[in-house]
């Protein structure tokens, strides 16, 4: 299958699909030295992953991450202490699939003749025929976005190194939009977020609070956890600590679903998306990412553009549209507001404003980044909906019968940031590698 690479220097290929054995990405371009382990990765994954809420899928994928290869098994040689840290090899990691009972499978089976509006899976059947992987719509579901945010965490470490941060949020959900907030304070709510989730997820409990995986563990030991692991997944969720969502406004000011840097903001989002919701339908929203940090010049002209590269965000499932800066809102602006105009200050080059978002000429100016990605409303929902069956060619009507995200917004954030930090760690590593010469 083509198409399931990205980057240059920093090189990215998935593979693996919503109902195959799992899922897997693996990294070219990971410099050596680096310690990485799975307790990190599985934080982000854990703000992704299905069935945490009634804001998403009820499946239950625990998304718990294997490192296959790129690390040293042990120290090389006496007098060194390299054990656990990256080799400059590819960096492999394994998602394996856990939540994909018969019931489940059967339920898409029947449906898979008739093919969801909206989705891939008619478009798919055309491109592969029989032998389209259609149970939960393959590597066309969203849950091979794991992959992504699990490449993710080894970039944003990388950019970390180098003084660049990402961070994405949500911007709006359900028609409801955020107002600015400054990007000081945005961070500060991210990161209490992504702390709270933590703290209240059953799995990182299960898994990492109490050891059951740890780095010095060979692979089969790891899997002969997650084999255990597999059977306790529904009583784990029965009995795991609940959400109390009025503690968490009151120490961490923050929605506990939504994360959204405003908190009223957040509250009008939740109403109405469970309001839409009821009604059997689905709703979309716009996901927001800046990035600062950069140097000025990193990018190339003509066909290699940053923003270009940027535009790529759209491949993440249900995104439907990428701007960058003002975006579509240029089209209202005349040339006076729109320029950033620049002047000089203790030797330094400033900006008035930031209405290109940080790119111009394909090129970074050293301004934050800021990229908006829109989100479409989740294909399947609770409504009959007029479909064909794709065999027979004859008309049909299609009821929602597998399980669904009422709305995918509140998932896409962590991979718009990831996938944002592959793209601007690989043109960073093009940027130092040129002005080196």
């Amino acid at each position: 299958m083509l198409g399931c690479d990205i980057g240059t220097l920093f090189k990215v290929t998935v593979a693996g699909g919503s109902y195959q054995e799992g899922l897997m990405t693996h990294i070219q371009g990971v410099p050596p030295g680096l310690c990485i382990t799975e307790e990190q990765i599985y934080r982000d994954l854990l703000l992704r992953k299905p069935g945490q809420d009634e804001l998403t899928s009820p499946r239950r994928e625990p998304d718990i991450p294997i490192i296959y290869s790129g690390v040293n098994a042990a120290d090389s040689m006496p007098g060194f202490s390299n054990k656990g840290f990256t080799n400059g090899t590819p960096f492999v990691i394994l998602i394996p699939n856990l939540d994909r009972h018969f019931e489940h499978i059967e339920q898409y089976r029947v449906t898979n003749r008739t093919p969801r509006p909206g989705h891939a899976s008619y478009a798919s059947y055309q491109k592969y025929g029989e032998y389209d992987d259609a149970i939960g719509a393959g590597i066309f579901s969203g849950r091979y976005t794991n992959t992504i945010v699990a490449a993710g965490v080894i970039a944003k470490e990388i950019l970390k190194k180098h003084n660049i941060e990402v961070t994405a949020y949500i911007k709006e959900a359900a028609g409801v939009r955020a107002p600015d907030v400054p990007l000081d304070e945005v961070r500060k709510k991210v990161a209490a977020f992504k702390e709270m989730r933590k703290e209240h997820d059953p799995v990182y409990a299960a898994i990492y609070g109490e050891k059951r995986i740890r780095p010095d563990m060979r692979l089969l030991e790891k899997m002969s956890v997650l084999a255990e692991f597999e059977r306790q997944i529904p009583e784990l969720h029965a009995k795991g600590k609940k959400m109390d969502k009025e503690a968490i406004r009151r120490q961490y000011g923050i929605h506990p679903q939504l994360n959204c840097p405003d908190l009223d903001t957040a509250d009008e989002m939740y109403r109405k998306i469970i309001e839409i919701t009821k009604g059997g339908d689905s709703s979309g929203g716009v996901v927001e990412v800046v990035a600062t940090g950069l140097p000025a010049g990193m990018g190339e002209p003509v066909f290699r553009k940053l923003d270009g590269e940027l535009g790529r965000l759209i491949s993440i499932a249900a995104v439907k549209s990428v701007e960058i800066g003002e975006g579509y809102a240029v089209k209202d602006l005349k040339g006076s507001e729109c320029n950033d105009q620049m002047y000089v200050e203790n030797g330094k080059v400033r900006f008035k404003s930031n209405h290109a978002g940080g790119i111009t000429g394909g090129l970074t100016t050293g301004q934050p980044i800021v990229v908006r990605l829109v989100v479409k409303p989740t294909p399947t929902i609770d409504k009959d909906q007029h479909t064909i069956d794709k065999v027979s060619l004859e008309n049909k009507v299609l009821s929602a019968v597998t399980r669904r995200d009422p709305t995918i917004v509140p998932r896409i954030w962590p991979v718009a940031e990831a996938f944002t930090s592959l793209i601007l760690l690989d043109y960073y590593m093009q940027h130092i590698a040129y002005q080196s010469l």
